[in-house]
């Protein structure tokens, strides 16, 4: 604490009252903004002599000057601690980085054919707003999804009157080209309101009338207009599947908050009409390691309070509670004019959406943390391991994937200093090889990359592993020297007498340099991650390949479906293939489906 600050005079002639106080370095360079219900109480906790957090000793320790502002009570203290904090962002404050409006979905229903399209800021144009959406890419995701079902033009106005033919987007069938009247006017509305239908959350509502048109359709003998219309439907039910949370009601937003030694992530999930419209990840700054519950307080704070043009929900769904809720409650109502309930304890369908809240919390910052800390460490140790002047910038991994010799796949992930390249993924169906011969299978898998590869197809790994051990590298060899592949380095990892992770063997270029790395060495870890993930990725598609040969009339053979629940349910779905799409709890949606039927449905069409 600075000699020239004295605690015990300034908390003497301190005032018991509602109010906020700015914490200033010797420089005058404000360090903190808190508020207070009783400024005296809350700054006298400053200077106890025992019991303060570092974060707050290496505050204090800095403190040369204090000010004071009283105010009438409690809520308006919150009002202007906000504002100050979003005005000066004091460095032990923790803060918010993220400012921008939201977008929304904006329809223009006066003109004569209405387009859709992203709307940030004041709301000035007359029409429709819908959301808002928490990011430009949910936002993108819906738009790209009512294009391809609906139809609706996405082009600008400027762009639209000064067409004398149809554009790209016509040739594509993702318009119906209204700027040279290639559409009926009636024919435009109808598409018009069924985007608005899903825009406002009515999806199933939509999806039975389409249903319904569908089949009216076919019994006109109209297939072209039934199957466009099966089409539609399908999109809808897709994205069904994808909204798990489907079935909520009200505008909610579930906000979790998530502390980890080295920074903090709050996840926030916006729900309009009931339906999940997506998400975003926040990071806030927080100096040294927060307590969740003052994080999410004032994540809730800054977010609510310092952009009056944010919208808001009627409900809040947080996953700690905090003292001072009641008063950002009352603060909100004040600014807003707006009553906010905030959930803790919630069940069903509110459940999940805070259960995914908290997983995606969770996951975002282990993720960031694990990017920023270790990633980089790791090439480095692996660069070190195998004696490299510097890390490498491209790994390949290859493993195999069958069962009994039946539907054997290959994979091929990428990693590179950022992580996994998942655009360069590839699985390769192995055929023609002995059953159960993974030498071989390897052998062909090899083969067809790199033979693209002398052709100009690709990038050259700077190492090569092998899941496997002396023999996959020597196939991995044979292969490499069979199509003159230039100079890279292999890297076979094989399994410990034990076969527990940590304790592989390495095989470096050949199986005569056989090594091993100790199991906390992040280039062993890294190695471990590659592995697990060509993997993980082999095992996916050896089992899609397979359920596609083994899927033949499944349906046929669930208890309870007869003929006429049967060509109900393709009915309801619009075909084979798209049931086979849906979740359970999608199936148990279908006319006289119990969850008990549905769920051996969903086990007979994903049978392995």
């Amino acid at each position: 604490m600075s000699h020239a600050f004295d605690p015990s005079a300034f908390l003497a002639h301190c005032s018991g009252r509602p109010g906020v106080y700015r914490m200033f370095d010797a420089d005058a360079k404000l360090l903190y903004v808190g508020k207070a219900k009783n400024l005296k109480k809350r700054l006298a906790s400053y200077f106890r002599k025992v019991g303060l957090a570092p974060k707050t000793a290496a505050l204090v320790a800095r403190i040369a000057q204090i000010e004071t502002t009283i105010t009438a009570n409690e809520t308006e203290a919150l009002l202007l601690e906000q504002t100050l904090i979003k005005e000066w962002r004091p460095p032990y404050n923790i803060l918010l980085r993220d400012d921008k409006s939201y977008p929304y979905v904006f329809l223009s229903s006066e003109d004569a054919f209405p387009r859709l399209g992203i709307h940030r800021g004041a709301k000035k144009q007359k029409g429709r707003y819908f959301g808002p959406y928490p990011s430009a890419g949910a936002i993108r995701e819906s738009l790209g999804l009512l294009q391809k079902a609906f139809l609706v033009r996405q082009c600008e106005d400027s762009y639209y009157r000064n067409r004398t033919r149809p554009c790209l987007q016509y040739q594509i069938k993702r318009c119906k080209g209204p700027c040279v009247g290639l559409v009926e006017p009636e024919e435009y509305a109808e598409d018009v309101r069924h985007s608005v239908m899903f825009l406002e959350g009515r999806s199933n509502a939509l999806s039975a009338e389409l249903s319904a048109n569908m089949e009216q359709a076919a019994m006109r003998l109209d297939f072209e207009r039934a199957a466009e219309l099966r089409d539609k439907a399908a999109i809808l039910r897709r994205v069904q599947d994808q909204q798990s949370m489907e079935g909520g009601t009200g505008d909610v937003d579930v906000v979790a908050a998530m502390v980890n030694p080295g920074g903090a992530c709050v996840h926030l999930i916006s729900v309009r009409g009931g339906r999940v419209l997506g998400s975003k990840n926040f990071f806030p700054q927080v100096a040294i390691e927060e307590d969740t519950g003052e994080v999410l307080y004032a994540f809730l704070a800054q977010y609510y309070l310092t952009n009056s043009e944010r919208d808001l929900p009627s409900e809040l769904i947080v996953n700690v509670l905090h003292d001072d809720y009641p008063t950002l409650l009352s603060a909100i109502h004040e600014l807003r004019g707006r009553e906010l309930d905030i959930s803790h304890r919630v069940r069903g369908t509110r459940a999940r959406w805070q259960a995914l809240a908290v997983t995606n919390a969770e996951q975002a910052l282990a993720a960031r943390l694990a990017n920023r800390q270790h990633l980089s460490a790791r090439f480095d140790a692996l660069a070190e391991a195998l004696g490299l002047d510097e890390p490498p910038q491209r790994l390949e991994c290859y493993d195999i994937s069958h069962s009994s010799g039946e539907a054997t796949v290959a994979s091929c992930v990428v990693f590179g200093p950022e992580g996994p390249l998942k655009s360069d993924y590839r699985r390769y169906n192995i055929e023609g090889v002995t059953a159960g011969d993974d030498y071989a299978a390897m052998h062909q898998a090899l083969t067809r990359r790199f033979s693209k590869l002398k052709e100009g197809e690709g990038k050259l790994p700077d190492v090569l592993l092998v899941d496997g051990g002396k023999g996959q590298l020597t196939m991995a060899q044979e292969v490499l020297q069979e199509l003159a592949v230039p100079d890279l380095i292999l890297l076979g990892v094989a399994k410990g007498v034990t076969r527990k992770p940590g304790l592989e063997t390495l095989y470096l270029n050949d199986a005569a340099h056989e090594f091993t790395l100790p199991g906390d060495s992040p280039a062993l870890h890294l190695i471990q991650q590659i592995r697990d993930e060509a993997h993980r990725f082999a095992i996916t598609g050896h089992r899609a390949r397979r359920g596609k040969t083994r899927r033949t009339s499944t349906l046929e053979d669930v208890a309870g479906v007869g003929p006429k629940r049967r060509r109900d349910l393709l009915k309801h779905f619009g075909g084979l293939q798209e049931l086979a799409r849906a979740s359970a709890e999608e199936i148990a949606k279908a006319p006289g489906v119990s969850k008990k039927l549905a769920e051996s449905i969903y086990a007979a069409l994903h049978s392995e």
